[in-house]
């Protein structure tokens, strides 16, 4: 596979930092994302030939069903991931990639993409008409927001920036809220949906925004729990307060299978939806790249082009 892009996650700032959960692999290859086009297949390979435009699935062997403890390899991680200008990939775990998408949007779609795939799809229970409310500008709210237009959801959206409050709106978000200025943004949630509350809300962070996302939630809402490791440990507290009224379901999701991947990427695919990618870097700038995607905002993925 000769890669063409690849992106940062926050799970790959943790991995180089020592704080990810998993332990990775001593000189492990970095990057659960990227795409690619293929430049040589094995005799047994079905499906895929010599100039296919593909990603790859961030668990490589969990192909569908629960996650099993013995398919827990990750891309970047256990199992060498993009950064490099040719990498070898199971055939099990390739997907073709939208031919709409450039090499720098289909980077970004197995590990953030899938995420919010699920956290809007998973339990089948968001209709057209219903309200999503998303939390902040990255990369899992902006995929969320963007599959929840595409289902024919109103999103609503939290951030503290007028700029980004402003892009969000070119996205398609229908409502902004600023959680700075609007300290008790739930009450505005609630105010925007007509007292009723939003029918799922992608909790990316918590814990604690927790209690005002419960209270956002609209009595048989859905919370999709995402959030990563703090810096601190933190403790969920949730209050009457924050309880009353509700019979709100909690789940949590750790990105996905292929199958996942392939059913959003026809998703994509029919929509011509085009994932955002804030800046991109050559690949002898992939340490800047980085400390960029550690130490500045951004609005989208941070991608390097190789």
């Amino acid at each position: 596979m000769r890669s063409r892009a690849a992106s940062i996650n926050r799970r790959d700032i943790l991995i180089a930092s020592g704080r990810y959960p998993l332990p990775p692999r001593p000189g492990v290859v970095p990057l659960s994302d990227g795409a690619g086009e293929v430049a040589a297949v094995g005799g047994a390979v079905a499906g895929f030939g010599v100039g296919d435009r593909v990603t790859a699935s961030y668990w490589p062997r969990w192909i569908s069903g629960p996650l099993r403890p013995d398919l827990v390899d990750q891309l970047g991680c256990t199992v060498d991931g993009w950064l490099a200008e040719y990498v070898v990939l199971d055939a099990g775990s390739a997907v073709k990639v939208p031919g709409h998408l450039t090499w720098a949007q289909a980077a970004g779609l197995p590990c953030a993409g899938v995420t919010a795939w699920n956290a809007v799809t998973r339990s089948g229970a968001l209709r057209a008409g219903q309200t999503v409310l998303t939390l902040g500008t990255g990369d899992v709210s902006l995929f969320a927001a963007q599959f929840a237009k595409l289902m024919g959801c109103r999103v609503i959206a939290t951030t503290s920036s007028d700029v980004k409050a402003k892009r969000l709106r070119e996205l398609g978000v229908d409502e902004v809220v600023d959680y700075v200025r609007d300290p008790q943004w739930s009450k505005t949630v609630r105010q925007l949906t007509g007292g009723a509350g939003a029918d799922l809300v992608v909790e990316t962070q918590g814990p604690a925004t927790f209690g005002q996302s419960l209270r956002a939630a609209s009595t048989y809402a859905q919370i999709c729990l995402l959030w990563v490791v703090s810096q601190e440990p933190a403790a969920l507290t949730i209050t009457e307060e924050d309880l009353a009224g509700s019979l709100a379901t909690i789940r949590r999701e750790f990105v996905g299978n292929r199958s996942d991947l392939e059913a959003m990427c026809r998703a994509v695919a029919a929509s011509g939806m085009r994932p955002v990618v804030d800046r991109a870097f050559g690949f002898d700038s992939a340490a800047e790249a980085f400390r960029s995607y550690r130490d500045e905002d951004s609005f989208g993925k941070v991608v390097i082009e190789i």
